[in-house]
C-alpha cells in the first residue's frame, strides 16, 4: 500500500470509492441428491442449489481464478463500445459472448445505465433516463440473457467509506466508516435533499418501470444504502431501514420488484438476516445477495460507524443465513462483498480485491454443502 493513502483520504473531497462497475465485464436446478446411497452431490446440490459469482470484469485476474474454482456467474456491466450506448442490443450481445467465450454465464448486471441523478433527484431528463431504462430492461433480457438488474436510490453520494485501510487480523486492511468524520462537511451543489422527495421519484420511477418489467420478466433487485444512515451532506437517504423496504416493496406490488439482500446493510440496520431472509424469502422478494459480514461500532441503529470483517467473523451468523437461504428455495446469484485485502495485495481497490473474495468463496461453498447435506 503506498504511503500517501492516509493522506489522499484526508484530501479526498469524496466520501469513498464509488461503487462502480468496471468498463467490460439458465439456472441450477434446485438441490439434487443423487440416488439414495451415493453421498456424493452433484455442482447445485454442492452449493445449495445457488449460483456463486464474483462482480469481476471481462478483463479482470478474477476471471481465470473464478472459472479454476467454479464460481462462474459473472457480475458485471455491458462493454463499453465506441458510438453505442450500453441499452444498444450490439453491446449487450457482444458482451453475452465475451462472457460466454471465457466459459462464464452473464447473470446479474449491478449499477445499470440510464439511472442516476436526474431520476433519482426529479430533474428534467428525467424521463429521458427511465425511457433509456427501460429500453436497457427489454434489451438486456432479450439480447442479455439476463434477468436481475441490481440498483440503488442513493442519488450524488453513493456507496461511501470514511476509512479504506483499517487494519483487521493478521494485518488485513478492511473499510470501515464513522459518520462523525463526514457529519460537518458541506452541502452538496444540490442542497437539501429531503427524503420525502426521494421517495415520491422513487413511486414515479416505479410506477413506469415495474409495468414493463412484467412485460418481460425483468427482476428489478434494490440495493440498500451503503452507508444506512439517515443522510449524508444534506442528501436524504431512505433505503436504510428494513421498514422502508417493505414500503417500497408495496410501493408497486410485483414479483418483479425485488430486493438485493446485501446483509452487511440489512445487519447494520438491526435485522436478524436468518430472519429476515425468510420472511422477504417466502415472498418472493430476494433476487441476489451480497454474502459478507460486518461489525458495528457505534451501538446505535441504523448504525452510524462500523467496519467490513472477513465472512468468519462480525455480527452475523452465517452458517444460519445460508441455512436460511436453502429452506427458501433461492436458486439466484450470490456473490461475496467486500472482502479484506490481505498480503501482497496493493488495496487499490479496498474491499474488492481478489484473494479475500476467493478465501469467501471457499467459506461460502463449505457453508453450502454443509446446510445441504443436512437436509
Amino acid at each position: 500500500m503506498k504511503d500517501n493513502r492516509r493522506g489522499f483520504l484526508k484530501k479526498s473531497a469524496s466520501l469513498g470509492v464509488a461503487l462502480s462497475v468496471p468498463a467490460i465485464q439458465s439456472s441450477f436446478a434446485s438441490p439434487n441428491i443423487k440416488a439414495e446411497g451415493d453421498k456424493s452431490l452433484n455442482a447445485a446440490a454442492r452449493d445449495a442449489g445457488i449460483k456463486f459469482g464474483l462482480m469481476m470484469g471481462l478483463n479482470s485476474p478474477r476471471v481465470a481464478y473464478a472459472k479454476q474454482i467454479d464460481a462462474i456467474h459473472a457480475v458485471g456491466g455491458v462493454s463499453r463500445i465506441q458510438g453505442l450506448n450500453a441499452w444498444d442490443p450490439k453491446a449487450i450481445t457482444a458482451t453475452k459472448e465475451a462472457w460466454n467465450k471465457l466459459g462464464l454465464k452473464w447473470t446479474v448486471v449491478e449499477g445499470p445505465p440510464s439511472l442516476g441523478t436526474l431520476t433519482k433527484l426529479g430533474l428534467p431528463g428525467k424521463d429521458e433516463e427511465i425511457a433509456n431504462f427501460i429500453t436497457f430492461m427489454k434489451n438486456l433480457k432479450q439480447y442479455g440473457d439476463v434477468d436481475v438488474i441490481c440498483y440503488n436510490w442513493m442519488p450524488v453520494i453513493s456507496w461511501a467509506r470514511t476509512t479504506m485501510d483499517m487494519p483487521a487480523r493478521g494485518g488485513a486492511l478492511v473499510t470501515a466508516f464513522d459518520n462523525n468524520d463526514i457529519k460537518d462537511r458541506p452541502l452538496t451543489e444540490y442542497g437539501e435533499i429531503s427524503k420525502e422527495l426521494l421517495w415520491k421519484n422513487l413511486e414515479y420511477f416505479l410506477k413506469a418501470v415495474v409495468p414493463e418489467a412484467e412485460k418481460i420478466g425483468m427482476n428489478l433487485s434494490m440495493h440498500p444504502d451503503d452507508p444506512q444512515v439517515h443522510n449524508i451532506q444534506g442528501i436524504s437517504r431512505i433505503m436504510n431501514t428494513v421498514e422502508n423496504f417493505d414500503r417500497m416493496l408495496n410501493l408497486v406490488p410485483s414479483k418483479y420488484s425485488g430486493l438485493t439482500m446485501c446483509q452487511g446493510n440489512f445487519s447494520l440496520m438491526g435485522a436478524d438476516i436468518p430472519t429476515l431472509v425468510r420472511r422477504w424469502g417466502k415472498q418472493g422478494k430476494i433476487n441476489f445477495v451480497h454474502f459478507r459480514n460486518v461489525q458495528d461500532l457505534s451501538g446505535v441503529l441504523p448504525s452510524t460507524k462500523f467496519k467490513e470483517t472477513f465472512h468468519d467473523e462480525g455480527q452475523i451468523d452465517m452458517y444460519e443465513a445460508m441455512k436460511a437461504y436453502h429452506e427458501i428455495g433461492f436458486t439466484g446469484t450470490m456473490r461475496p462483498d467486500h472482502v479484506p485485502t490481505m498480503a501482497g495485495e496493493t488495496n487499490e481497490r479496498p474491499g474488492y480485491m481478489t484473494l479475500g473474495a476467493l478465501y469467501a468463496i471457499g467459506y461460502m461453498r463449505g457453508l453450502a454443502e454443509s446446510v445441504s447435506k443436512e437436509a
